[in-house]
């Protein structure tokens, strides 16, 4: 029944459902991302997964797309509240003609959400030159203050984190180096084993705040493009794919968040945001282990960034690399942060 299934879906390509979802959605605006087709309407927005595999992740099956899309509203309504609206079927009647929202047989799923105001886009405002009020960083800071209240009541996989950050190094140090052709003079690989070290290092300060519970089960890819400054702010997308990735020091999660806006010119963000964590009794880490998880951060980034470069048709293949070395430059600057300290 699966094997025949799974033929009923083949008879779709994905070409046809775009097509589809085009012409159904007039106007909209179509976003592709590394896993998914987002389309933009005037008041809601649809995302499609692609039917990929990467090492982390696997969608080709239509029933591996629909968990998925269940477990992104599931875990996003816990932190971006009433945005995600709930799960769309996209289903094919026997003549071949699609529909939206109807009974039939379900050849895709897709995930509704409403539309936030692009112009309030953390990011958007930074590169806009239009520099958020320090009341609005603020009420950021309070709601993740408060999601993280609630996720200290569970728990899950000690020792999780750890052996995350371990084995990620380990991959940013293996794909970094075999991907240094395209990073030209951003490729230093004293620079990724010093990463990989600090992590080391800190190793039984990291299980002595997984112990106090102050690592938790968070965003997992908190950065400016997933944080709107609405009234009260929308926090959204989420890592849906990967509970290693959700797993995260509180400090390390906000740290990252401050480092994204450094990068476009806010540093202030960062500090305001550790500043209100610490005040709000969550203990800080070391100022070592902190620079550990900002280093961290910037090869991984610098790592997913370059990867893109692996996609059979990279998607913009010219910004790559620009911003790869934009990420090894700031872990350089951090590392010889901590060592002139």
């Amino acid at each position: 029944m699966a094997e025949n299934g799974a033929q009923r879906e083949a008879d779709v390509s994905l070409s046809q459902k775009l097509a589809f979802l085009a012409q159904a959605l007039p106007g909209a605006q179509r976003i592709e991302t590394h896993t998914a087709y987002v389309f933009v309407a005037a008041d809601r927005v649809l995302k499609l997964k692609k039917p990929i595999c990467f090492d982390y992740l696997d969608y080709r099956s239509l029933e591996a797309r629909e968990h998925v899309c269940r477990e992104e509203i599931r875990l996003n309504r816990q932190l971006a509240g009433e945005m995600y609206l709930g799960l769309v079927p996209l289903v094919c009647d026997e003549a071949g003609k699609m529909a939206l929202g109807m009974t039939g047989r379900v050849i895709d799923w897709l995930v509704e959400m409403r539309r936030l105001p692009t112009e309030r886009l953390l990011d958007a405002c930074l590169r806009s030159g239009q520099s958020p009020a320090p009341a609005e960083i603020s009420a950021v800071a309070n709601r993740l203050i408060a999601f993280y209240r609630d996720r200290q009541a569970d728990r899950p996989n000690p020792g999780l984190y750890l052996r995350h950050l371990r084995c990620e190094s380990a991959v940013n140090i293996r794909n970094l180096t075999e991907m240094r052709a395209y990073l030209r003079g951003g490729y230093d690989g004293t620079t990724l084993s010093a990463g990989a070290a600090l992590i080391d290092r800190h190793a039984a300060e990291i299980r002595a705040r997984d112990r106090t519970r102050l690592v938790v089960e968070g965003h997992g890819d908190l950065r400016p493009e997933h944080v709107c400054l609405t009234t009260p702010p929308t926090i959204f997308d989420r890592l849906e794919f990967s509970v290693e990735m959700r797993m995260i020091d509180v400090f390390d999660e906000v740290n990252y968040l401050g480092l994204e806006c450094a990068l476009l010119g806010a540093r202030w963000i960062g500090a305001q945001l550790l500043a209100a964590i610490t005040a709000a009794g969550f203990s800080p880490p070391s100022s070592g282990l902190l620079r550990a998880y900002g280093v961290f951060r910037c090869l991984t980034r610098a790592r997913l960034t370059i990867d893109h470069l692996r996609d059979p048709v990279p998607r913009t293949p010219e910004k790559w690399p620009l911003q790869a070395r934009s990420y090894l430059t700031r872990a350089a600057e951090l590392l010889a942060a901590g060592a002139n300290g």
